[in-house]
């Protein structure tokens, strides 16, 4: 996951004259450049194992964001801002590390639909953390969302089944949801560019530790040239201009569309996946990707499509 939250305030005009649609624009391109993350990431697994990447690539991330953002952390880097990371940087590092383990046992399109079920895994976390009951829209798209996977099962290479790798997408995609709820309940009342610096090295602490107790360290001085190519691509596209380019089109883009152009992720991970990694289309592979899709839509969207109904039957 790489546009772990949806957006949730903005306006629909411009800054300073500027039409809506270049922001729409930069969400879509956030939108591209996170789908073609996961083939990426996918390549840099035959050089380096999956727990030391993702390691890497929170740590590469940090030290840019401190770089950058200097100034701002020297102004508001407290206590209670260092406790809102922990509490949203944790889940997010134990996400992206079993996500990355487990894009090692699938192909990148599968893992990207996988872990866009975090989108109707929320309202029901947050009905246990915050006793918000889910609404209608919640359930069907739960109820879509297991259709779905239940054809990625059927679309398997060894008959009916998930592999190793789908399952510990699932499992990433609960701790995407577990992060989407804590950015809710500490994300507003902090600086936005300091959290997010404190989560990357909250994040890059959960991978080291358990690179170094479960992975061999690498030889980082035998890495091929085309491996930092493609970590320039995550750490400096896909994490740093992504979270801008999320930040600033978030604020002028009403919710629903923002969260619609992004949630198109996952549609940009398997075209990507079919054009550079050879994944191949089965009927079983479509209706699944289809099905998560519109369960996602649904979750996200289900009330305001349920009021224009209401509203057009007048």
């Amino acid at each position: 996951m790489e546009g772990s939250s949806t957006a949730r305030a903005g306006a629909a005009e411009g800054k300073r004259g500027t039409p809506v649609w270049v922001f729409e624009l930069g969400l879509l391109l956030t939108a591209i450049i996170w789908g073609g993350s996961f083939v990426v990431l996918k390549d840099t697994l035959d050089a380096m194992t999956p727990i030391w990447i993702i390691a890497l690539r929170f740590g590469l991330a940090t030290v840019a964001m401190v770089i950058v953002f200097h100034r701002r952390l020297a102004c508001y880097l407290d206590l209670s801002h260092v406790v809102a990371g922990v509490a949203i940087g944790l889940p997010e590092g134990l996400g992206f590390l079993i996500q990355n383990v487990g894009l090692a046992g699938t192909t990148p399109g599968r893992n990207a639909f996988l872990t866009a079920t975090y989108c109707v895994m929320v309202p029901f976390l947050a009905w246990a953390v915050e006793r918000r009951r889910p609404g209608a829209n919640n359930v069907v798209a739960a109820l879509l969302c297991l259709a779905g996977v239940g054809f990625l099962a059927l679309s398997g290479e060894k008959g009916f089944g998930l592999g190793v790798g789908d399952l510990l997408t699932l499992l990433s995609a609960f701790f995407f949801a577990l992060n989407i709820v804590a950015v809710g309940r500490f994300g507003s009342a902090h600086d936005t560019m300091v959290i997010t610096t404190v989560m990357f090295a909250v994040s890059f602490v959960v991978c080291l530790g358990a690179a170094l107790a479960l992975e061999p360290v690498p030889d980082f001085a035998a890495l091929p040239g085309s491996f930092w190519w493609s970590m320039a691509y995550v750490v400096g596209c896909s994490t740093m201009l992504g979270l801008i380019l999320q930040n600033v089109g978030q604020r002028h883009v009403p919710p629903a569309q923002a969260a619609l152009l992004m949630s198109l992720e996952s549609v940009f991970a398997v075209l990507f996946s079919i054009v550079f990694y050879g994944e191949r289309l089965t009927p079983a592979l479509l209706a699944g990707f289809v099905l998560i899709f519109l369960a996602v839509t649904v979750s996200q969207f289900g009330p305001a499509m349920w009021e224009r109904l209401r509203i057009g039957r007048k």
